[in-house]
């Protein structure tokens, strides 16, 4: 008897909507199918994106949904419209809402300055973490960068800090995963604690590893994720 196939793997990418910080992973998930959403640079509202990576789901085979980091919310958003298909959703390094509600106070600032780009070492320690990333890690980072204007990151960054997808958690009907990084200094660990207290069943798998963990762990994530699919029956 021949092995059901797995579910489409569909990735809706971090902050900077590329897609391209992807690679690591979808090469180390090479067993899977994947479908990677990509955010155009004109795209900075949860709405717009919202819209484009509803359009991009499948309608015609099974799927697994990932959203990491900024597409947290998205991912949400679009399981609890339970679309056809949908067997379940991982929310890897992300939030249902604002992740630092302490610094809301600061958006009003942040949206009178002009925007600003980062030190490619400051990016790299908050994404990447204290040790020393592969070079073709690096390479991959320094091709991403120039691809997303620094007022396209700023808008995304303010639409991060009003988010608040909570209510949405209820609706949905299709199992959880939230797969976190340990070393994570973006995403605090409160935000899972958040999923957890809105969520009646919420599966928690925590990799050693900084906020970029699909890049740095790529394949502890993937066998994390076929770990999942076996517990769920999928």
């Amino acid at each position: 008897m021949t092995a059901s196939p797995l579910p489409l793997l569909v990735l809706l990418p971090g902050m900077d909507g590329t897609g391209l910080m992807f690679e690591p992973f979808v090469k180390a998930a090479a067993d899977f199918e994947t479908r990677v959403v990509r955010y155009p640079p004109e795209l900075t509202s949860y709405a717009e994106c919202l819209r484009l990576a509803r359009r991009a789901l499948p309608t015609e085979r099974p799927f697994l949904l990932l959203g990491e980091s900024f597409s947290g919310p998205i991912a949400i958003a679009l399981a609890a419209e339970h679309p056809a298909g949908l067997v379940g959703l991982v929310l890897c390094v992300t939030f249902a809402r604002n992740p630092r509600p302490g610094l809301a106070w600061a958006a009003p600032i942040a949206r009178a300055l002009p925007p600003l780009r980062l030190p490619l070492w400051l990016l790299q320690r908050l994404l990447l973490g204290r040790r020393k990333p592969p070079q073709a890690l690096v390479d991959l980072v320094q091709t991403m960068l120039p691809q997303v204007p620094q007022a396209t990151l700023k808008e995304r960054l303010l639409a991060v800090v009003a988010v608040d997808h909570t209510p949405l958690l209820g609706q949905i009907q299709v199992p959880i995963l939230a797969l976190c990084a340990s070393g994570d200094r973006l995403v605090p660990a409160s935000a899972t604690r958040w999923l957890r207290e809105h969520l009646a069943a919420l599966d928690i798998l925590t990799l050693k590893g900084p906020h970029w963990l699909l890049q740095t762990r790529p394949e502890a994530a993937v066998q994390g994720l076929r770990d999942f699919l076996k517990r769920i029956g999928a």
